[in-house]
């Protein structure tokens, strides 16, 4: 088993010397004789077999191997201390690690700006930010599977602050077949045509939302495949307006206007599956959020 010729303080001390111009300086800094200074570094240098500063006046100057160790010794003291700030969060019950699922037809640029906020007060903990749809959101609130959800339906016995509102739109390639159809568009002529549709993430999905009449229907993961085979003139889907809104105005694709409904609106809820469980940095992450939602309604 290898064991450390050096040690984390002696790394410091090195990087004081440089980072304050001279041993005279760095005393100030770290609170410690010169002596005690001069004999960590002179330490160091004998463990490595290297010389890595060189002394000219009153001053002390890296030499180019110690420039490189330098450099490397900041990335393991940085370490050093993330570990130690990561034991005393952990001591205070703060979270090392927060997910936060997200169903996919929720507009990310949304989300952004609390995430933005969130970055300086996280301390260090990790965030994971998951995909799901449908049934898959649902399941992960039922399984408590993450510290917050952001889904297009609350289930029962749970509750839910409304943060946004999505609109979805009937869209196909403006040279489709269901194009040239007479409009107001007749369900049942849309039905003979093929209809992407986007695959439900759940463990047992249920095809229960949406319009779902066309027997000839295809199924993709994500919302881009959905957009990339539409625009090619492959079949029709319902999307949300905001992934589609530039293909839309650049007349790569266009909106289909149905007898009965052209579109609907999903209203999407920030969910916290376990509230009386919440970690402090799930709960301030869940506040940012809240706090920006009046700029997405």
């Amino acid at each position: 088993m290898y064991r450390p010729k050096t040690t984390i303080e002696q790394w410091r001390i090195l990087q004081a010397v440089v980072d304050h111009g001279g041993y005279a300086r760095a005393v100030a800094y770290l609170n410690k004789s010169q002596s005690s200074l001069n004999h960590a570094v002179a330490k160091l240098q004998t463990l490595l077999g290297i010389q890595l500063l060189e002394v000219r006046g009153r001053k002390a100057f890296l030499t180019e191997a110690g420039e490189v160790m330098l450099r490397r010794s900041r990335e393991l003291t940085d370490s050093v201390q993330n570990l130690e700030e990561l034991a005393g969060n952990i001591f205070q019950h703060w979270e090392p690690e927060i997910t936060l699922v997200v169903d996919l037809a929720y507009d990310r640029t949304k989300l952004t700006p609390a995430l933005k906020d969130f970055l300086p007060e996280s301390r260090g903990s990790r965030l994971n930010i998951l995909d799901s749809v449908l049934t898959g959101t649902e399941e992960t609130i039922l399984e408590h599977a993450a510290d917050l959800v952001i889904a297009g339906n609350v289930p029962k016995g749970y509750l839910g602050e409304p943060i946004d509102e999505i609109n979805f739109v009937a869209v196909t390639a403006p040279n489709h077949a269901i194009t040239s159809l007479p409009n107001p568009i007749d369900p049942s002529a849309l039905a003979k045509h093929l209809q992407i549709v986007i695959k439900d993430s759940g463990k047992l999905p249920k095809e229960n939302s949406g319009w779902l009449k066309s027997e000839n229907r295809w199924t993709v993961s994500h919302f881009d495949t959905a957009i990339q085979l539409l625009t090619q003139g492959i079949g029709f889907c319902w999307l949300p307006e905001h992934k589609v809104r530039h293909y839309i105005n650049e007349d790569k694709l266009k909106l289909l206007n149905i007898n009965g409904s052209s579109h609907k609106r999903l209203t999407t809820y920030l969910i916290t599956p376990q509230p009386d469980n919440i970690g402090p940095g799930a709960s301030m992450l869940k506040d940012i959020i809240l706090a920006h939602r009046n700029l997405c309604l």
